[in-house]
């Protein structure tokens, strides 16, 4: 029913597709202060779109894509060739990521890197590092049609790479923002959020709540994804409305271990919309 991205991400919303679009009302313009995959940018329908991460790979990416995907295609799919797809050629292939200042290169082999590491993760470390493992898979499909797809709907969009609080600043009266923030830690150990040098704090997440409750405020419908947990519930609060669904999550390698945890819809309804529901 729905398009896959061509990026694969930990957290991506392809299967609560259905709830999230039930949360989200016809506007004129959709604001995404997290990118992440894109996979609700590229699912929705909106006339306009404003797409923003905190991550400067990634919108690299989305960048080049809007440009031409023709030229980028033809060239990513030389990198796809089964020769590649070694871990000697992986770690190769990250050393020079980490290393070269051609952002074109970086384009072409981000999107390799995320096909071919260890579960679609993207991760760095305190100085910056992309760090991911080789994945060990004995196929790795190239998603030509999903490239060809979202960047047909970039020309919709603008994109930043800036802080999210940005996002919110651009925000106006009758617009649509969806947040799919790096999501608060269900344990110690279970923190999979390092997507960009810096991680996500609890204050980020509290710092998100307060600009969520402003927009409402300001006329702006806001929409949070994130792990249903006591504190997140805290952080919330009265301001909205929250449905809680499960969602099964795929991140460690032994399946027996990818177990269902509960995921929470937050909406804030603009006050004047709310009273006339």
């Amino acid at each position: 029913m729905y398009q896959r991205s061509f990026i694969k991400w930990a957290g991506n919303k392809y299967t609560i597709l259905n709830q999230l679009f039930e949360t989200l009302p016809p506007a004129g313009k959709l604001i995404e202060p997290f990118l992440g995959s894109g996979s609700v940018f590229l699912n929705s329908d909106y006339q306009r779109y404003l797409l923003n991460d905190v991550n400067p790979d990634l919108i690299n990416v989305f960048s080049y894509l809007k440009q031409d995907h023709t030229q980028f295609i033809s060239q990513l799919k030389t990198l796809f060739d089964e020769r590649y797809n070694t871990p000697d050629t992986y770690y190769s292939f990250r050393a020079a990521f980490n290393t070269t200042d051609d952002q074109y290169e970086k384009a072409l082999l981000f999107i390799y890197l995320n096909r071919h590491g260890y579960q679609g993760l993207c991760r760095y470390n305190l100085s910056g590092v992309f760090n991911v493992p080789y994945g060990h898979y004995k196929r790795v499909y190239f998603p030509e049609d999903e490239i060809v797809n979202i960047s047909k709907k970039l020309k919709r969009a603008n994109l930043m790479n800036d802080h999210f609080s940005q996002a919110f600043r651009r925000a106006r009266k009758g617009d649509i923002i969806y947040c799919d923030p790096p999501y608060m830690a269900l344990n110690k150990t279970a923190n999979f959020t390092s997507y960009s040098t810096g991680g996500f704090s609890y204050e980020n997440q509290a710092r998100l709540a307060e600009l969520a409750e402003s927009a409402r405020n300001r006329g702006i419908h806001v929409v949070i994804s994130n792990h249903d947990t006591p504190i997140t519930r805290s952080l919330y609060g009265a301001a909205c409305h929250v449905k809680s669904i499960p969602v099964r999550r795929s991140i460690n390698a032994k399946s027996s271990k990818n177990k269902s945890v509960n995921e929470l819809i937050a909406s804030y309804t603009p006050i004047e919309i709310a009273l006339n529901t």
